[in-house]
């Protein structure tokens, strides 16, 4: 189950097979015939306090093994861009909602942002502290942590951010590839 934002549903709700085209699809289409059963409920725009409001029906009503989630970027991006914050509180509020009582395998990925634009620079002071809830929820809940910020400007300083994500949040094939790529060498080395 691959929950969270725009990241992850990439069209999934007007794609046959539910997938969309980004991380997710990779990452089926990596795991070949023997995949187990994905299922993507990601939905564009949405941050911490929207999923954990739809977690019963479009996660825990699918039993799932492993859950997936990725969110944190909206939560920060409507601070700047309609003046609308919320609070690294408020975000963990809503983040335990989600994996408290959740009987499944965590996999919290870390949300991500790549400064390509001068004003996203200042992004950052209210990102930060959401990784850090991110990173420490995952320790908490004996979770596996993808550290997706981490990756994405690392590859950024050779790749150059726009080949990553050419809004700074929003990944490129080659950035949706980055993100099947680390999520499956993480958690799959942990699991294995």
């Amino acid at each position: 189950m691959f929950a969270g934002d725009s990241v992850t549903d990439c069209g999934r709700r007007s794609d046959p097979a539910g997938l969309g085209d980004g991380y997710v699809k990779n990452l089926y289409d990596a795991f070949g015939a023997d995949r187990p059963r994905i299922v993507n409920a990601g939905i564009s725009g949405h941050r911490a306090v929207d999923l954990a409001a739809r977690w019963q029906t479009d996660v825990l009503a699918y039993e799932p093994d492993v859950v997936s989630i990725l969110v944190g970027i909206n939560d920060t991006w409507r601070r700047y861009d309609e003046d609308d914050p919320t609070s690294a509180e408020s975000f963990e509020h809503s983040y335990r909602a989600m994996l408290d009582g959740l009987d499944a395998q965590l996999v919290l990925i870390e949300p991500f942002l790549l400064a390509v634009k001068e004003e996203q620079h200042t992004w950052r002071e209210d990102l930060d502290p959401k990784i850090a809830v991110v990173r420490r929820l995952a320790a908490e809940y004996d979770a596996i942590l993808v550290p997706a910020d981490v990756e994405f400007n690392r590859q950024a300083a050779t790749a150059g951010a726009t080949t990553l994500a050419d809004d700074g949040v929003h990944p490129t094939a080659a950035g949706h590839q980055l993100l099947a790529d680390l999520w499956r060498r993480t958690v799959l080395d942990r699991l294995s």
